[in-house]
């Protein structure tokens, strides 16, 4: 196996964990340990998804500069087309920070 293949299957491994303690929240039988536990995870979530988003924006980015499709990126991801497109221009969650179509200058 090559180097680069083990470290895949070590970082996936890890990822499992973190899915494999998230579930094992999820089962907990004393509903306040668990509650406490969600709202630590909950905290936590919100400035880790931030990171997490700017990290992934900067390796599309990156593979967009190597001229790398909308495609193929996509495909790699697991996301749509339009979701690579949106992380491109920084765009992220319901659509609330797109800029608003400006109906005098399209005709609508």
């Amino acid at each position: 196996m090559a180097e680069t293949e083990r470290e895949g299957l070590v970082e996936r491994e890890e990822v499992q964990r973190v899915f494999d303690g998230l579930d094992a929240v999820e089962s907990m039988e004393d509903s306040l340990v668990k509650a406490q536990i969600i709202s630590s995870l909950l905290r936590d979530q919100t400035e880790r998804t931030k990171r997490l988003k700017e990290h992934r924006r900067r390796i599309v980015l990156h593979l967009r500069s190597q001229k790398v499709t909308y495609r193929e990126i996509a495909e790699s991801l697991g996301v749509s087309i339009g979701t690579v497109q949106d992380i491109e221009r920084g765009y992220s969650g319901s659509g609330k920070n797109r800029p608003k179509k400006n109906t005098a200058t399209t005709g609508e």
